[in-house]
């Protein structure tokens, strides 16, 4: 059973351009009605009035033609070949005396124009003209019967209907030939969709109309970001696989031995089961990095404000201070885990080395920029460019600028960002991060 999909695309758009097609056929139509009536009137009436000129020069003339028309109804009417009525002076005669009836009305209107009447199913077009003879004045109304004529331009707008129907029918099969041509494109689309879920195609081709560039770019860039993420997902899995082994071998060949575990055995397994617990939450930390096509807005405001809070409690003896941009509550084209991330790493330091005080400072102009600022013993100069190497701790006696920041510079690179260390010594660290963002997001 034939149904309409009214969800299908080609059937909306063809009833859209049917529906517009007849609306136009049709309001073609009707004016076509109306102005040819119009025009069949204006005709015969500019042709009622040049006749009802030359009647009248011939009745003004003193020939014998003229003064028999103006003494028989008979011959007016071969002179003047249409109905009428003439009134000179008193006198009034007539093409018939029925129609003298109807129209001796229009006799005393003061004006010369076309008029209809309409007697009975009769339908008249009158001209009325007034004119000066032999010293009387005069009325005359010349009349054509435009029924007939109505009856013909009726046939002739029939005509026309059954021709602006088999227009409309081409005009619906021509939209429905331009629909299915400008279609394939999408219908190409769906084929390479289905070639990518087989695995015969890898990305979507870029050859498309210029309407849908940015939708196969988008796609595009989403099975880049895929891509991305299974690589590092499978990078996490194999550093921790590298990384565990080791550790996780000696610790268990330790526990299964029959030596005694002493304090300095036991303080290897410790330092062994820390090294474990730090990789694993580096590479967790790092699968969770969303990166800039993940779809999520961060927020500046809420996100800030909720790690201030939290380092505050951390570290009561310090003083965290936040600087925010106007419009801070309007939402940045960072993901938020990661925003709360970048900002999680740099405030967590500042922390660790301030002596008292620690400065947050975001803009969001341009671009997105991120200072923190303590007050703690800073960086030399010489150890500033290995600040974000992975593993690298300038102070084994405590946690300092080490795993953190290399992180830290991994997901900034994500957002194609910039991250660099200024410091003087004893003077404090100053961490600044720059996330460019164009129009519609982060740069790609």
């Amino acid at each position: 059973m034939f149904r309409i999909d009214l969800r299908s695309l080609r059937t909306r758009l063809l009833l859209w351009l049917s529906g517009i097609a007849l609306l136009v056929v049709g309001a073609t139509w009707i004016l076509h009605g109306i102005l040819l009536a119009d025009l069949a009137r204006d005709f015969l009436g500019d042709r009622l009035a040049r006749e009802a000129d030359h009647a009248i020069e011939i009745l003004e003339q003193e020939r014998p033609a003229a003064r028999e028309a103006r003494e028989s109804s008979q011959s007016q009417y071969r002179i003047l070949h249409h109905l009428y009525v003439l009134r000179v002076g008193e006198q009034v005669t007539a093409s018939d005396d029925q129609l003298l009836q109807t129209l001796t009305p229009l006799l005393n209107e003061a004006d010369d124009a076309v008029v209809e009447v309409r007697n009975g199913e009769q339908h008249l077009l009158v001209y009325r003209r007034h004119f000066r003879l032999a010293g009387n004045t005069g009325v005359l109304l010349l009349g054509e019967d435009f029924s007939r004529v109505e009856a013909g331009l009726g046939r002739l707008h029939w005509w026309v209907a059954g021709i602006a129907a088999g227009v409309l029918m081409l005009l619906v099969v021509l939209n429905l030939l331009a629909i299915n041509g400008g279609l394939i494109p999408l219908s190409r689309i769906r084929d390479e969709l289905e070639a990518l879920q087989t695995g015969q195609r890898e990305r979507l081709s870029t050859d498309v109309p210029s309407e849908l560039d940015r939708l196969v770019a988008q796609f595009n860039h989403f099975l880049d970001e895929i891509d991305r993420r299974l690589k590092r997902s499978r990078d996490s899995v194999a550093n921790l696989s590298h990384a565990l082994k080791t550790p996780l071998a000696a610790v268990t060949q330790v526990l299964r031995g029959e030596r005694p575990i002493d304090a300095q055995r036991r303080l290897k397994l410790v330092q062994r089961l820390e090294d474990v617990h730090m990789q694993l939450d580096a590479e967790l930390r790092r699968a969770r990095i969303a990166g800039p096509h993940a779809g999520r807005l961060g927020n500046l405001e809420r996100d800030s404000t909720r790690l201030i809070e939290m380092f505050r409690s951390l570290y009561p003896q310090k003083r965290f201070h936040l600087a925010l941009p106007d419009a801070a509550d309007r939402p940045v084209p960072i993901e938020s885990q990661d925003l709360s991330e970048m900002l999680g790493i740099v405030l967590d330091n500042a922390g660790k080395w301030a002596s008292h005080e620690v400065h947050c400072h975001l803009e969001a102009a341009r671009d997105i920029s991120i200072t923190v600022e303590d007050d703690g013993p800073g960086v030399a100069d010489e150890d500033l460019s290995r600040l974000g190497q992975r593993g690298m701790r300038l102070d084994e006696q405590s946690p300092g600028y080490g795993l953190g920041l290399s992180i830290l510079r991994q997901l900034v690179a994500r957002y194609s960002g910039r991250v660099w260390f200024e410091s003087r010594c004893g003077a404090g660290l100053r961490v600044k991060i720059t996330i460019p963002v164009k129009e519609g997001g982060i740069q790609p």
